[in-house]
């Protein structure tokens, strides 16, 4: 057994899909996150001992709450008798579509690994946060949940290990935040009905060139590929002023623009940290018109991972 009795993780945000990748591609984000702390009960059974950081209750019964439905899932491989205490400090808005959800499971898991005699492979966990992300969003998707735990870009595959995918140094993320919360049960439930087979190509072209546009380090690729026809057309009605948001970041010289996981955030991805930073004030000015405060983010997309802190 280790010889920890508590352990504190940090888990970024991080924006799922990235336009072309719905549930499978997601990267973190250098900035936001969640903390969890985790101490060894002697109770078997995993309890929310404090929620910090939120004016918005979130559940305190651990199968209802994303970080508590994660440890559940490790709890067999706890020593018999022991479970686990936790503690969350939100320190992600929201309803943002930055990975608030899946902050918490993440941070959560990488604490509770702390505290195991032999840690857990990569696969183990992140299942276990899929199960967490489930709490919040009714479905098991890793396109938040495995960003946050391995940092950067990732495919977020639906068994075993998600894998990263090596992007240029260049690329950045302008990302900003309208100030009102969309649930993420609300934003999945606006993709309901039916598709056609040639928007599911037209879909996995833009998959393609973007990853072979992120091996290559080739901005025209991504350009190219940069583009959603599956589900940005479904939820662009959620978010008041999405289009001129969208126009502005483009015409800022963006390689790209869509909708932030579930939204209401809104991203373009640019060719350097100062064309992002551009981009959004063009961004916010787009959301201001439409009658919405906002807050921006500048990142690399290759952002961090989650990790136990000192």
């Amino acid at each position: 057994m280790s010889a920890r009795t508590e352990a504190t993780a940090f888990a970024p945000g991080t924006v799922a899909n990235c336009a072309v990748g719905f549930d499978v591609l997601g990267h973190s984000l250098a900035g936001p996150g969640d903390r969890v702390t985790v101490r060894w009960n002697e109770l078997g059974t995993v309890r929310i001992v404090a929620i910090h950081g939120t004016e918005t209750a979130l559940p305190l019964d651990a199968e209802r709450n994303t970080a508590g439905r994660a440890l559940l899932a490790l709890l067999p491989h706890a020593p018999k008798g022991r479970g686990f205490d936790v503690s969350i400090d939100k320190g992600i808005a929201l309803g943002s579509g930055m990975g608030g959800s899946a902050a918490s499971a993440v941070a959560a898991v990488v604490a509770a690994n702390a505290l195991l005699a032999t840690p857990l492979d990569t696969a183990t966990l992140y299942a276990a946060t899929m199960q967490g992300e489930a709490a919040a969003s009714g479905a098991a998707h890793g396109d938040n949940t495995g960003p946050a735990l391995l940092g950067g870009l990732v495919i977020a595959t639906r068994a075993g290990a998600p894998v990263r995918v090596a992007v240029p140094d260049w690329l950045h993320i302008g990302l900003v935040r309208p100030h009102f919360a969309l649930e993420t049960r609300t934003s999945r439930a606006a993709l309901a009905g039916s598709y056609e087979l040639h928007e599911f190509v037209t879909q996995s072209e833009g998959l393609a060139l973007v990853l072979a546009g992120c091996f290559h380090g080739d901005p025209q690729l991504l350009r190219r590929g940069l583009r959603d026809v599956l589900v940005e057309p479904r939820r662009a009605p959620l978010i008041p002023g999405f289009a001129g948001v969208k126009q502005a970041a483009l015409d800022s010289g963006a390689l790209g623009a869509s909708i932030a996981g579930g939204g209401p955030s809104v991203f373009g991805w640019f060719e350097s940290a100062a064309a992002a930073a551009q981009g959004t004030r063009a961004m916010q000015q787009a959301f201001a018109q439409a009658g919405l405060p906002s807050s921006a983010l500048v990142s690399p997309v290759n952002g961090p991972a989650a990790a136990v802190l000192p």
